[in-house]
């Protein structure tokens, strides 16, 4: 994940990373094994009307569109820490594309721009095909180009840098909460570290309750409409990669602020609420990760506006606790307003 935010500005033109000059991939002639760079142009080359100059250079020439700026985040995702070895590549490709759009999302950006690192054990060109395949439906809903990256041989790894457009006075950011701010979530959260704790055999799901969990898993869905609608309401904004409770923390540490969060009023998705295991299900909805959710703050007097767009994007949005003044702690309650004891608030990669 970023270092600090979700992307980063910048208001000026744009040189980014282009095919790269590592030594061409697998070259066995008497295997017939395709190169790096028929990988590259059978699967990866296409055109991008969107930038000054494509894949196919050292680098990518891309411009903002006027009065806007540069948002610019990365992910990378690896075999057995991020996703599970065998793991469908058609819907790897979507969750490669996916976990970068949200962060575009938490901003409240446009997608523009991708580019595309992948280390491959070997070269099948079936699971490359069905990768791209999955990579680029996505990129095609949200009007993505991709402008470069690179091809290796190693353990299996993905990493995507996203560049989206923001109005420079109306990103959000991590640090603008205030004391008395509502907490709103899209969403639910909770499915997806639901399915992988059925994987890993903590829990067994019934099959419908599963094949709904997986989804979640391996095909979020980035809130890019969402992100973008909430320019001017939300005053801070963060996805929810790393769980419920540690992404809201980042709010609370960039901002200075503490936070209540009602347990009541946290939305428990019907995969949660049918689980056998209500103490896997709870720590799943308050510190799984990877729902790619928005979780979001903004002033009372924008209720009413918020609940419309709900309405209108047919996406819950719930406010699920406010803003405090105080250090940056989330404490979470009860009906009664008691504190509940949690014992995991999110996933910690050295942790």
């Amino acid at each position: 994940m970023p270092l600090a935010s979700e992307g980063s500005i910048f208001q000026q033109p744009l040189i980014a990373g282009g095919k790269g000059d590592c030594v061409p991939l697998f070259q066995h002639p008497a295997t017939a094994m395709p190169s790096e760079f028929d990988l590259i142009g059978r699967y990866f080359s296409r055109n991008s009307p969107s930038a000054l100059l494509g894949v196919g250079d050292d680098g990518a020439l891309v411009q903002p569109r006027a009065d806007m700026s540069l948002v610019v985040s990365t992910d990378m995702l690896l075999e057995g820490r991020h996703f599970l070895p065998g793991t469908d590549p058609k819907r790897l490709g979507h969750k490669s594309l996916a976990v970068n759009l949200s962060d575009l999302a938490a901003m409240g950006a446009d997608a523009r721009w991708a580019l595309l690192a992948i280390a491959l054990p070997e070269a099948n060109e079936a699971w490359v095909a069905g990768f791209a395949k999955g990579f680029f439906a996505l990129a095609d809903v949200y009007g993505v180009d991709l402008i470069g990256g690179d091809t290796t041989r190693g353990p299996l790894a993905i990493s995507v840098t996203i560049m989206g457009e923001v109005p420079p006075n109306l990103a959000l950011r991590r640090d603008a909460a205030r004391a008395g701010d509502d907490i709103w979530l899209s969403g639910a959260t909770g499915e997806a570290a639901l399915g992988l704790a059925h994987i890993q055999g903590r829990v067994k799901l019934a099959a419908a309750d599963l094949a709904q969990c997986m989804t979640r898993l391996d095909l979020p869905e980035p809130r890019l409409e969402l992100g973008a609608r909430l320019r001017g309401i939300a005053r801070s904004a963060i996805d929810v990669s790393d769980g419920l409770l540690a992404d809201l923390t980042h709010i609370l540490q960039s901002s200075g602020v503490a936070a209540d969060v009602y347990l009541e009023s946290v939305p428990c998705a019907a995969a949660l609420a049918s689980c056998p295991d209500p103490v896997l299900a709870r720590d799943c909805q308050l510190a799984g990760g990877d729902d790619y959710e928005l979780l979001f703050t903004a002033p009372s007097h924008c209720r009413a506006e918020i609940d419309a767009l709900s309405q209108e994007l047919n996406l819950a949005l719930t406010r699920i606790g406010s803003i405090i003044p105080g250090e940056p702690l989330v404490t979470v309650r009860d009906a009664s307003g008691q504190p509940v004891p949690v014992a995991h608030r999110g996933f910690d990669h050295f942790g």
